[in-house]
């Protein structure tokens, strides 16, 4: 009876359809009808398309697997087989098919077949009955489970799936989506339909949607309610005849900060802080405020038409908080602002009302009767708890907004007490109604595994507090109004908690953002669409859950130093922990969510950036190691990746999140056998031109041999050597068939074969007897790539692959971040080489006219060869060879490495028929003789430049 487990390859391993699941992954984010990302906020979500398509094939054996066990197979039948799967991804990434019952049988059956071939291949195995039971597929797992779309994914894949976290808003979202809905499967709802209300379907409750129908029906009855508590809050507002006359429901309320004026003459007055005046930019529809200065003070009156350029800028002066009174004009610095905030003394004043018009948007000036009303709010609950007050992006603390309950004005206070009140009140009147349709009650909680009445009541419950703590998000004194769109933008359009000096104050009850009906609505379109079968939400520790144990394993860990998910929702914690404390009183037992073991290189946790470092290396090292221990053995694992990359070079810098999550895995016990560029973010808004992620990287990994031998630095240059060539041969389409990986993607993709020889080896030591880091061999498999590259510099790479797929043009910043970050350097490193403009999420290289002209390599920290050379054609072409020989002179050590890139290029070009592009070169190449003999007449000048390779 044999041991060794057959594994036979996955099509993961060997080929994707990228273009089609990138492709997907774009259109994907800019849905949000009935998307699970609606039910509410998480950082960072993985695009469904994505997590859909890499756990389809991370399950599927690949046509060719015979080969990885040794036997022959034909070349032809395994890539017309591969393109049918390619096909079943293709139609699967799709959105509209996210529910395609006969798509998803399809799927399912496929992953079965490939399930009973590998049960096959071990059926004489000693573990067959534990690991191979060819009737029932193996369990899965998401460690990191986040916001939940991966999980999501296998469930709807046919898989029993299993989400964990250490945050318990994450796991409360994935008990939403993957363990609630499954329970209540088929259920038909119990809420009655009120006078008034309506009901989107009538008899078909299949998967969730009877849950779901009871979430808009309870939702309604809890926004009723409130409605007839605090509505007295929110009175409609008189419109001016000259703009239709009447009342109007007001929809948000614009307030500004104010603070004393430093001005002595008008220190007894509250001046306002104001970004802008403008309240809408539309074309044809402009609206500002303008203040009306007397000597007993200011009011604002409101103005149809275009704004002069002083109402664009408010009261502002510069960036940061740069001020000016409005009474007088004195400046006000920032750390006065600061000073009065952390005092207690900043305040807020009315800009104006923005009410639902008949056609339009309606802009009214305050009045003192509107601002008395808000006033007259006064909360019996203020949520606690330390705002963090170091956040990447931003912070908000250093203006004296410390607490949690310090981002909310009293009535928006009141207005969330209140829906939270009511949660508990809606919980029973849900178990009062299962009654009557004649449910049983076994008494068992949702939190112990219920299934009965008060398991229902209490699942309502969760959706219903999960409502009113998505609402915070609009419903804060940090969102902001926007201009163009006229409507509040939420507080979380990225990852921080900045300072916001003018913002709008929301109606729940107006129809619009923030409106608790309408949430709740949009979160049941959410639930209607989930896949409700059995699933299971828990938390858990990554670094020591035995949860993994025997699953096919998928997860989206912690990006370094990205983002620190626990202080970010603590925001939502203090609400949900007001609401569900009751229901999930284990997962809501502490004040706020943990910190400590939160796998997040933070510097500021842990007393510096390399103790965070050390921290993150040793954490998710054991975090992997969990993986590679408990996997089960027929199936990779893969893990996603995405950072923001930091400054490197080709020697000597410190490890990036990149290196030192690679470190992690392969330290773990991991061996990597694939990395696939997913394009799984799409910037826009706030996140264009913050060197925002285009892509993750999706890790294929294997636990290593235990008996994986070490090699020597040659040996491991002699096995690369081989190894790589087919492997990209294979990536551009040249070997059975595999579909192409676009030219900015290859080198990303090509680091998988790479590291695969590299991880696969217990170790791979220097001429020294150390062991070689992950910079060292991801440098030696980036210059393996490219023929003649190892005379080149890191930033040279970037701009050869660049120009390969964009030529002069421009192209996504975030494209040209995933290519910076595999050649071992940033999009910011090479815009200080001078060699490109990055600017408005856009990146383009320079042309040689474009360089400037008193350029003087003697006094350039950074001259990559790419822009030697161009600096060289330049010369020539607008001088002559004197004067690009005397520039070569100055630049003696790159001459073999500015002639070779020359060849390069041309060759480049010409292969891509561009005649204009080519001629450069091909000039240079011609006259390069008289540019070498120019050169030794001028002899060296000055100290020469030394080029870092």
């Amino acid at each position: 009876m044999t041991t060794t487990i057959k594994s036979p390859k996955k099509l993961i391993e060997v080929a994707l359809p990228l273009d089609d699941i990138n492709a997907a992954c774009a259109r994907e984010k800019s849905i949000r009808q009935g998307h699970p990302s609606a039910l509410h906020l998480w950082w960072a979500r993985r695009p469904l398309a994505a997590a859909r398509a890499v756990i389809f094939s991370q399950l599927v054996n690949d046509p060719g697997y015979e080969r990885s066990l040794g036997r022959g197979v034909n070349k032809e039948k395994a890539r017309i087989e591969r393109e049918r799967l390619f096909d079943i991804i293709r139609k699967l990434v799709l959105w509209e098919n996210i529910n395609n019952e006969a798509l998803l049988r399809e799927a399912r059956e496929e992953i079965k077949r490939s399930w009973r071939e590998t049960c096959e291949l071990n059926r004489n195995h000693p573990q067959a009955a534990e690991l191979f039971n060819p009737d029932k597929m193996p369990a899965f797992h998401d460690p990191f489970a986040g916001g939940g779309a991966i999980p999501i994914e296998a469930q709807r894949l046919g898989l029993d799936s299993t989400a964990s976290d250490l945050n318990p808003v994450a796991v409360i979202l994935n008990k939403a989506t993957i363990e609630i809905p499954g329970r209540f499967a088929g259920k038909e709802p119990i809420g009655p339909v009120e006078v008034g209300q309506s009901t989107d379907r009538v008899g078909d409750w299949r998967q969730a949607q009877g849950l779901a129908e009871d979430l808009r029906r309870y939702g309604a009855w809890l926004r009723a309610e409130a409605l007839k508590k605090i509505g007295h809050l929110y009175p409609s507002v008189e419109v001016p005849r000259s703009i239709g006359g009447g009342k109007a429901t007001p929809i948000a309320y614009l307030w500004a900060r104010t603070v004393k004026s430093p001005n002595p003459a008008f220190s007894h007055l509250e001046v306002p802080l104001a970004s802008t005046f403008v309240l809408s930019s539309r074309e044809g529809k402009e609206v500002y405020v303008e203040p009306v200065v007397s000597k007993e003070g200011y009011t604002f009156a409101v103005h149809r038409g275009t704004p002069p350029d002083s109402a664009k800028m408010g009261t502002k002066l510069a960036r940061g908080a740069n001020f000016r009174c409005v009474m007088s004009d004195t400046p006000i610095n920032g750390d006065y602002i600061k000073a009065e905030g952390v005092a207690g003394r900043m305040g807020t004043r009315l800009l104006a009302v923005i009410a639902d018009g008949e056609k339009q948007r309606v802009y009214l000036a305050p009045t003192p009767e509107i601002e008395a009303t808000a006033r007259t709010a006064i909360p019996e609950w203020v949520p606690s708890g330390e705002v963090p007050s170091r956040l990447t992006g931003g912070t908000c603390v250093p203006y004296g907004l410390t607490e949690w309950g310090n981002l909310f004005t009293a009535r928006q206070l009141v207005a969330l007490n209140t829906f939270s009140d009511l949660v508990a009140e809606a919980r029973e009147k849900v178990l009062a109604d299962t009654a009557t349709k004649g449910w049983g009650d076994d008494g068992v909680r949702l939190a112990d595994g219920g299934r009965g009445a008060t398991a229902y009541a209490d699942a309502i419950a969760l959706y219903l507090g999960v409502a009113v703590s998505r609402t915070t998000n609009t419903i804060n004194a940090l969102a902001v109004w926007s201009q163009s769109r006229e409507q509040s933008v939420n507080l979380f359009s990225r990852q921080a908690i900045p300072m916001a000096w003018d913002f709008p104050e929301v109606n729940p009850f107006a129809g619009a953002a923030g409106d608790f009906g309408l949430t709740t609505k949009s979160m049941a379109k959410a639930l209607d669409a989930v896949c409700a079968s059995e699933g299971t939400a828990v938390q858990a520790d990554a670094q020591t859950q035995s949860l993994s144990s025997g699953k096919v394993i998928s997860t989206d860990p912690p990006y370094y130093d990205n983002i620190a998910y626990a202080d970010l929702s603590d925001f939502f914690y203090v609400w949900l922990r007001r609401s569900l404390r009751p229901i999930f009183p284990d997962l809501f037992a502490t004040m706020a969510a943990p910190k400590a073991p939160e796998l997040v290189a933070a510097a500021y946790r842990h007393g510096g950036k390399a103790a965070a470092e050390s921290f993150f290396l040793n954490g998710m090292t054991n975090a992997m190691h969990r993986l590679a221990e408990q996997a089960h053995p027929a199936f990779p694992t893969t893990i996603y990746y995405a950072f923001k990359q930091s400054e490197t070079s080709d020697v000597g810098t410190s490890n990036t999140g990149w290196e030192t999550f690679l470190a992690a895995v392969i330290s773990a016990g991991f061996s990597i056998c694939g990395t696939w560029p997913l394009r799984t973010e799409r910037p826009t808004g706030v996140k264009v031109g913050k060197n925002a992620l285009a892509s993750s990287i999706v890790l294929v990994c294997r636990k290593r041999e235990a008996t994986a031998a070490t090699i020597s630095r040659r040996e491991f240059l002699r096995e690369l050597k081989e190894e790589m060539t087919e492997a990209v041969e294979a990536m551009i389409g040249g070997v059975e068939g595999v579909s192409p990986v676009a030219p900015v993607d290859l080198a990303q993709a090509a680091i998988g074969p790479g590291m695969a020889i590299f991880s696969k080896y217990s170790a791979v030591l220097e001429a020294d007897g150390s062991r070689m880091s992950v910079h060292t061999a991801l440098t030696l498999i980036n210059r393996m790539l490219t023929e003649g590259g190892d005379e080149f510099d890191a930033d040279t790479h970037f701009c050869l692959g660049w120009f390969d797929e964009m030529g002069w043009g421009a192209g996504e910043f975030g494209k040209a971040d995933v290519l910076a970050r595999a050649k071992g350097t940033s999009v910011d490193g090479v815009r200080d080489a001078g060699v490109i403009e990055a600017a408005s999420g856009k990146v383009r290289l320079l042309k040689p006219v474009e360089y400037p002209g008193d350029w003087s390599p003697e006094t350039d920290a950074r001259t990559p060869v790419w822009e030697a050379l161009h600096q060289l054609i330049r010369a020539l072409q607008s001088i002559g060879e004197s004067a690009a020989g005397e520039l070569l002179a100055r630049l003696p050590q790159m001459s073999e490495p500015i002639r070779s890139l020359a060849y390069r290029l041309y060759t480049l070009c010409e292969r891509k028929g561009w005649a204009d592009e080519a001629r450069g070169y091909n000039e240079l190449i011609t006259s390069w003789l008289g540019i070498e003999m120019a050169s030794h007449e001028a002899g060296p000048v000055g100290s020469q430049t030394q080029l870092d390779i």
